[in-house]
């Protein structure tokens, strides 16, 4: 026989050489991937690695790393998470607090997060949100209209994570301000 043994291949043959692509390498190149496309908490690029099948003990080594070299940042990323969805989605730090959750931002780093944002900052947004929102021509003399107002208004605030009681005391307050009562 001059060949390889028939069902062995030699070591130089391609084939067989990225038969076993190295774990550490895969999950590298995921977490970069991810963090390339938009920042992430640790905890979703861990979710990221065990949906790719990553052994667990790979998948914590590479992402240890990378906490080291600060390309994970929690901290960082509950601060930039804060500032981009109460700007752009009006969101209260009731909704923001359990979006930093699921994200796995732990109580004190969300908290910590969260002081960017003054009850000033957040009252201001509801109010913006209640007068874009509030229908022209709504006839709010009819009292049936305003509390169809008033409703779907403070249900709009509420999805937004604003407390009830606050919701309807700023509604109110634009709905009485806009009415010129």
């Amino acid at each position: 026989m001059t060949g390889p043994a028939e069902g062995f291949s030699a070591p130089e043959d391609p084939a067989v050489v990225d038969a076993e692509p190295d774990p550490y390498a895969v999950a590298q190149a995921i977490v970069y991937r991810q963090l390339t496309a938009s920042p992430k908490s640790r905890l979703q690029l861990a979710r990221k690695l065990a949906e790719r099948n990553v052994p667990e003990h790979v998948a914590e080594a590479v992402l240890d790393k990378f906490q080291e070299v600060r390309l994970i940042d929690d901290a960082e990323f509950a601060d930039m998470w804060v500032r981009s969805r109460s700007q752009s989605r009006k969101l209260a730090k009731g909704a923001l607090r359990r979006e930093l959750a699921e994200k796995g931002i732990d109580q004190e780093t969300a908290a910590s997060a969260l002081e960017q944002l003054s009850d000033a900052d957040e009252e201001s947004a509801a109010r913006g949100l209640v007068e874009r929102k509030l229908r022209p021509g709504t006839d709010l003399s009819d009292p049936a209209e305003r509390d169809k107002a008033v409703r779907r208004l403070a249900s709009m605030l509420a999805r937004k994570g604003y407390q009830p009681s606050q919701a309807f005391r700023i509604v109110n307050e634009v709905l009485h301000s806009a009415a010129g009562d």
